[in-house]
């Protein structure tokens, strides 16, 4: 067991924790890193499945992703652009599978009409509300007490129109129900990203890759930290109060986890709030703490990766962007490695529609997920040489996908406070940002917000001891 002293001790290897765990050495402060499994990198994870190499975690970048393109240059990793060129297939609320180019779905005049009044209702009130403080707008109250799915329909009866953009944050980002989250919380999601129409565009929301996967950002840090970094070490206790007569003034913690007991004088929780009751705090945390973390939960997706000898869509002058709201995979992207002369499909299989495939054996999930694969594009898409289901729901230290949110009612009425430290306790992950909600993007800003509050919390009580 190592006994470590340090200025910090931190819970997660995720980008979220490696970021801050960097920028806290850079002020001077000393930290240790503690992480559940035997890799960093949290819920980015880039591994080598029979032969092709797979991001079964997150993966793409953004060009609004300001924060992690600065870093991913900083580390030296270079990206690469999603290929696009050809058409898009679109499979309708009537089964007819319709070739397109453009980023406008080929529906009826009147469906296009109402998505289009749907979008600028979003992006109106993503500009208005924004993603600083969504739960402090007057509306807030309002559009947290109402599904998403039913304010969809609130502002418009068609129902294509209603599930083609109840797609783009339900099953695209949330992957949840849109009877699951309210309103606000779509909202949110879309500010986050800049505007409603940004999610939409999958030109924009999925533009790049890192050559290479997205691990590597962690890698490095974690290359940086050394030994500050201790794997296979889940924290099971943290101890917190204030500091022993002669230590000053200030809170003190200790981190007792498999492998380390770290003393320190903060701790960060850079894990998805699913998972701050995996750990035992004593004494417990207050009341608004234990109540808030029960209205946090992650979705569920399948992430599908189907790899082939080659990318044979090009072939058939298609991009290998897919989408349909009724498809069992709703949305399916040509996700083939940079330089490689294979071609990799990825898929996705969202909420409920991913609730029955995992009742099925995993051969006959296998078949009818290719099957709904190949209705885009084709049988080829039947015979993959390698195949591989992400399943994040099953993984002991994330539980489920992409990011927590709040079931409905939640974020204004618990948002305000997700934020707050519980004396040395700090929250930061992902699923707590503001732009970058939700993405690697996100947890870098969170690292880094993070960082500088205990920078200026730790100069606040140097001063006062002395």
């Amino acid at each position: 067991m190592l006994e470590l002293d340090r200025d910090v001790v931190i819970v997660g290897a995720g980008p979220a924790g490696l970021t801050a765990a960097r920028e806290l050495k850079k002020a001077g402060l000393s930290v240790a890193v503690l992480e559940a499994r035997d890799r960093v990198g949290g819920r980015t994870w880039t591994d080598t499945i029979d032969g092709a190499m797979l991001e079964i975690g997150g993966q793409w970048v953004s060009p609004d992703q300001t924060e992690l393109l600065a870093l991913l240059d900083e580390l030296g990793l270079q990206t690469y652009s999603r290929y696009r060129d050809g058409k898009s297939v679109y499979i309708g609320s009537d089964g007819k599978r319709t070739l397109y180019t453009g980023e406008t779905f080929p529906v009826s005049d009147t469906t296009a009409a109402e998505m289009d009044k749907l979008t600028a209702l979003l992006d109106s009130l993503a500009a208005e509300i924004g993603p600083t403080e969504p739960w402090a707008h007057p509306k807030a109250r309002e559009l947290d007490t109402i599904s998403f799915h039913h304010w969809l329909r609130e502002n418009s009866s068609d129902e294509e129109a209603c599930n083609n953009i109840g797609l783009f944050i339900a099953g695209g980002m949330l992957t949840k129900p849109a009877h699951a989250f309210s309103a606000l919380q779509a909202v949110l999601m879309a500010a986050s990203a800049g505007s409603f129409t940004h999610l939409t565009d999958e030109d924009f929301i999925l533009d790049k890759r890192v050559i290479g996967g997205m691990q590597q950002l962690s890698l490095l840090l974690a290359a940086e930290l050394g030994d500050d970094v201790v794997l296979d070490s889940p924290v099971r206790t943290i101890n917190w109060g204030p500091a022993p007569d002669g230590e000053g003034s200030g809170q003190r913690v200790t981190a007792v986890s498999e492998r380390a007991t770290v003393n320190a004088r903060f701790v960060i929780m850079a894990v998805p709030p699913n998972l701050y009751s995996r750990v035992s705090f004593n004494p417990p945390l207050p009341r608004r703490q234990h109540q808030m973390h029960q209205h946090q939960s992650l979705g569920l997706v399948i992430k599908v990766h189907a790899v082939y000898s080659t990318p044979f869509w090009r072939e058939d002058g298609l991009s290998g962007t897919c989408f349909g709201a009724g498809a069992l995979v709703q949305e399916v992207y040509d996700n083939t490695n940079h330089d490689d002369t294979r071609g990799t499909l990825v898929g996705f299989v969202s909420d409920e529609k991913a609730d029955a495939m995992f009742e099925l054996s995993a051969e006959d999930r296998r078949r009818a997920i290719l099957e709904s694969m190949a209705g885009f594009l084709g049988d080829k898409a039947l015979e993959p040489e390698v195949y591989y289901e992400s399943d994040w729901g099953s993984e002991e230290w994330t539980r489920g996908a992409y990011a927590s949110s709040y079931d409905l009612g939640g974020l204004h009425r618990y948002g305000k406070d997700q934020h707050a430290p519980v004396g040395p306790i700090y929250w930061s992950s992902s699923d707590l940002a503001a732009e970058g909600y939700q993405h690697v993007d996100g947890a870098v800003r969170m690292g880094r917000q993070t960082a500088a509050r205990i920078v200026a919390a730790a100069d606040r009580t140097s001063v006062a001891s002395h």
